[in-house]
């Protein structure tokens, strides 16, 4: 099954040309990439950080890492009145449909402080080379009060020698590199950045993770309970 075997454990720091290579491999991923959730992961995925959604009607939203846009479709349907999404990738860009596509770097972020009153990001924030500083930018585009929603790969499936990989169009596989994040970085980097953490949720093997697959059986037999997936909602405090 496609991007069920998670995680490229190679390091925890990737070097300029491994950044390089991680947006050339999107470029190249985008062209068989839906802007839907498109295996059972990603459901399971999507599903979590619905949970820990805020109302998104009549806000200012960031989808963050957009990739070809399923998060914007989503909150575009959820009423928010202005969704901004953002990619380096141009090639994943030119899916998107249902929000203002900006290009551009999620550890640089090209807005104004203050500018959004929810950012949302699915399963990207391993591409930041410094969860700490990523962590920051986003606090800074965030309004008082604002919410951040995001999602990345769990370091336990890291453990388990899990890798993202993907098929591309001549059959070809791939690993995408990933900066591994522990649970407790999370925390701190959102501390460090003046954000409280409000919610993690965990999406487990066999639990939250349960659709059928040809495969399933012996994957959830084998895995059962094992965290694949870390959710987090973050907010930004009204007042320091």
């Amino acid at each position: 099954m496609q991007d069920l075997r998670l995680l490229d454990v190679a390091g925890v720091r990737m070097s300029a040309s491994q950044e390089l290579v991680t947006l050339e491999l999107y470029e190249r991923w985008a062209e068989s990439y839906p802007p839907v959730s498109h295996n059972p992961l990603m459901r399971a995925e999507q599903e979590a950080m619905r949970r820990l959604w805020p109302a998104m009607t009549a806000r200012r939203v960031l989808d963050l890492a957009c990739g070809s846009g399923r998060y914007a479709r989503l909150l575009a349907a959820a009423g928010a009145a202005t969704v901004l999404a953002l990619d380096q990738s141009a090639q994943m860009l030119r899916q998107v449909d249902c929000a203002t596509a900006v290009q551009g770097s999620m550890t640089g972020l090209p807005f104004g402080s203050g500018s959004f009153d929810a950012v949302v990001c699915g399963l990207a924030v391993g591409h930041a080379p410094d969860l700490e500083a990523w962590m920051r930018e986003v606090a800074r585009v965030l309004t008082p009060g604002g919410v951040l929603v995001y999602s990345d790969f769990h370091p336990q499936a890291a453990a388990a020698g899990h890798a993202r990989r993907f098929r591309d169009s001549k059959g070809g596989i791939h690993s995408v590199p990933h900066h591994l994040h522990a649970v407790g970085a999370h925390r701190r980097a959102a501390a460090a950045a003046g954000l409280t953490v409000e919610a993690m949720a965990e999406v487990r093997v066999g639990i939250e993770l349960r659709e059928v697959f040809p495969g399933s059986a012996a994957f959830y037999q084998r895995w059962h309970g094992m965290p694949v997936v870390l959710a987090i909602r973050a907010v930004n405090p009204c007042s320091p």
